[in-house]
């Protein structure tokens, strides 16, 4: 049994039959339109919708000064915008968002939401041998919403060992279509980084998502699109060594979408962590258990 509603299956079903790779491309072109009075109309339209968005913790608070749509949806904050906690025992939040699931990996399965899990092995690209480092550990999903701040962070330092660019569906990651779509981040578009860290290997995944015109790291630029059809992820070895202390970006999204990270069983959640709980990115998840 879910929890989803009527509105909930018929949002995930018209989904089904949208153009979504179309759909998100021309988004990806619409967003990087920097005619001047089509950006700012896209702009102040958006901020409306959005009355929660606040330009006050930006480096760039006059919203006419950014050459996009997508520069002001992708802006940096101002040094100090944000608390890493920077104790050596804490794992932070990767991302300003609300935590949609987190807990252990058992059987090799996630939770999506209630009734619903999903493969830890197809998420991570179809490699067995990523999926078999987080046997029996941990995971957290946290959801960015179209209002939030869009840069991804370190939650703990790591060195990029692998990473993976997995094509797939496009359809929307919301709680609603969460509740109704079965295996949606793992049948969605996604970029998988595995990372080696003081806990043992972490994975941090990006999953695309309807609109979500493009996602890049700090280490490739930017990844999609174009949007791929075909089944088969490009993996990607680390010829040089690429280490981002924690707290450092590591990668961003147009629009709103999902982080799912991944760990092996030696993190104390926080207690306050619930879902449906609002995050800010830097803020202490979880204590590292001692060795």
């Amino acid at each position: 049994m879910t929890d989803a509603s009527l509105g909930d299956r018929m949002f995930a079903a018209i989904q089904q039959i949208l153009p979504t790779r179309a759909l998100s491309s021309g988004m990806h072109a619409l967003t990087r339109i920097e005619v001047r009075w089509f950006k700012d109309a896209f702009i102040k339209i958006f901020m409306r919708l959005f009355s929660s968005i606040s330009l006050d913790e930006a480096v760039v608070r006059d919203p006419t000064q950014f050459k996009s749509f997508n520069e002001f949806f992708t802006r940096a904050l101002k040094p100090g915008a944000r608390n890493v906690d920077a104790a050596g025992a804490a794992f932070v939040s990767p991302v300003d968002g609300t935590v949609s699931q987190f807990g252990d990996i058992a059987g090799g399965e996630l939770i999506q939401a209630k009734g619903h899990t999903y493969s830890a092995q197809t998420l991570l690209a179809g490699r067995e041998d990523w999926a078999a480092e987080f046997a029996g550990g941990q995971f957290i999903t946290i959801y960015l919403a179209p209002y939030n701040y869009h840069r991804i962070h370190m939650p703990i330092k790591g060195r990029l060992r692998e990473w993976a660019y997995v094509p797939g569906r496009l359809f929307s990651v919301n709680h609603a279509t969460a509740r109704a779509l079965p295996g949606v981040f793992a049948r969605n578009e996604r970029v998988v980084a595995m990372f080696d860290t003081e806990l043992g290997p972490m994975a941090m995944v990006l999953v695309g998502a309807l609109f979500v015109g493009s996602m890049e790291t700090v280490w490739a630029g930017e990844i999609s699109p174009p949007h791929e059809r075909n089944d088969q992820p490009r993996i990607y070895g680390q010829t040089e060594t690429i280490t981002l202390e924690k707290g450092m970006e590591m990668g961003r999204f147009n629009m709103g979408s999902t982080v799912i990270l991944l760990t092996p069983k030696k993190l104390d959640w926080a207690g306050s962590l619930a879902s449906k709980l609002t995050l800010r990115m830097g803020e202490r998840i979880a204590t590292i258990q001692p060795r």
